[in-house]
């Protein structure tokens, strides 16, 4: 392991830099490494104090990155922890890819299959016995992050003191009955929207028409399609951006030539949000991360699950006319099409590889049902009422599956609720726990 360190705001940072294997099993590439990134945080006078892991939300999304480490949860937990933000592999400073590299390879869709829960679990015990010195330690796990605590809690229950959860207790089902409970969820929060912001509603679907018979280019060269626009609903299920995204809406429009045609401003902001260049990896492994759960429950592959289920939901048919008013017409959420994948320059030529993910039906195991009905570690979890992402139903069977699990049901936060209650988020768990 390799450790530059220096002081940021009274704080001590550790960076680390560990090689790992690529295929921790060592069944597909043999003696094969990659470098995994993680930060240590360590407050003033904290340098004995035990170690949390945080495990990001995603797929694909590296640690955080903040100005000022003695704010948010971060400053929260640091009163009793020495914090370890890891870069998940691909991610960051860990070996990160690019669509590139991934399609370098011999076999890209063997590859990107490295990058899941398995391997990222796999790097995490290399850094408790490197930093943890082999400890026991704590996670605090956002969103995916929580999928990768209940991998952990099955898989190396020994090594963990404690965990947390922040809209991430997985539901243990196939990707099927996920969707059918987050496509209505994701209408309830459009309907929120469009309550809210009353003209938003017909300026996105006088864009969305407008787009699918004009050619409108986003600043990195391709045609923008109204099923990308729809994309944009991802900001729906935060309470941060649900906000900013009416912003986006206010004069998209200008005369050019004597012809309507969508601004530059406009079509330059909503490039900034489409484009998967700083973290190509989201919609590629976005249905992968289920792969495990759906192959137990279907015995098959998660074979493009959204879109197959997008037309027995209303107002997300992908064909509808957005101008017909007798119908709904939504914003799509952590929903995966092909076009959000093949129509962005930055994963393009990645869609072969998430087509071949798609279809297959082998995964490792990474939960393990009669495991988590048993290990006894203290488990605090927050479940989001309204959550579109990670349903509560799903949530709550996960929660009443493990023994020592106290949860936090709210309707006062969304998904992003670690981000925007910061401290008093991390201290409402920390009192949970020891309840």
């Amino acid at each position: 392991m390799r450790t530059t360190s220096y002081i940021q705001h009274s704080c001590q940072v550790h960076e680390h830099r560990l090689n790992v294997p690529l295929d921790p099993t060592g069944q597909h590439y043999a003696g094969r490494e990659i470098e995994v990134f993680a930060r240590q945080i360590v407050a003033p006078g904290g340098e004995d104090r035990p170690l949390l892991v945080f495990l990001q939300g995603g797929p694909g999304g590296a640690g955080p990155r903040v100005g000022n480490f003695r704010e948010g949860w971060i400053g929260e937990a640091l009163s009793d922890y020495r914090v370890l933000l890891l870069d998940q592999r691909g991610t960051g400073q860990s070996t990160a890819l690019s669509a590139d590299v991934i399609m370098g390879e011999d076999d890209p869709a063997l590859f990107t299959s490295m990058f899941l829960q398995n391997q990222i679990l796999s790097d995490a015990e290399a850094f408790r016995a490197e930093v943890g010195k082999g400890k026991k330690w704590s996670t605090l796990g956002q969103s995916y992050g929580g999928f990768l605590t209940l991998g952990y809690l099955s898989q190396h229950p020994d090594a963990l003191k404690e965990s947390f959860f922040t809209g991430g207790l997985a539901g243990l089902v196939g990707i099927e009955e996920i969707y059918r409970l987050t496509y209505p969820l994701t209408a309830g929060r459009n309907q929120t929207y469009f309550k809210r912001y009353v003209e938003d509603e017909q300026a996105i679907r006088e864009v969305a028409a407008h787009l699918r018979d004009s050619d409108e280019r986003l600043p990195t060269g391709e045609r923008l399609t109204p099923t990308r626009l729809r994309s944009l609903g991802l900001s729906l299920g935060g309470s941060i951006n649900f906000d900013l995204l009416h912003y986006l809406w206010e004069g998209p429009f200008e005369m050019r030539g004597g012809q309507r045609r969508l601004t530059s401003r406009f079509l330059a902001e909503v490039g900034g949000h489409l484009s998967g260049a700083l973290s190509p990896l989201y919609w590629v492994l976005q249905e992968a991360i289920y792969g495990q759960t759906t192959a137990e429950a279907t015995g098959g592959g998660t074979n493009w699950a959204a879109l197959r289920l997008s037309s027995e939901f209303e107002g997300f048919d992908l064909d509808a006319d957005p101008l017909d008013l007798s119908v709904p017409w939504y914003l799509t959420a952590e929903h995966l099409f092909p076009a959000l994948v093949g129509e962005d320059p930055a994963t393009a030529t990645l869609l072969p590889v998430v087509e071949s993910l798609a279809q297959r039906s082998a995964w490792p195991q990474t939960y393990d049902r009669d495991v988590l009905a048993q290990v006894d570690v203290p488990k605090a979890a927050l479940i989001y009422d309204d959550d579109i992402y990670v349903p509560r139903e799903l949530s709550k069977q996960t929660a009443n599956l493990m023994p020592n699990t106290r949860t936090w049901v709210t309707n006062r936060m969304q998904h992003d609720g670690l981000r925007s209650g910061g401290s008093k988020v991390f201290a409402g768990l920390k009192e949970l726990l020891a309840e």
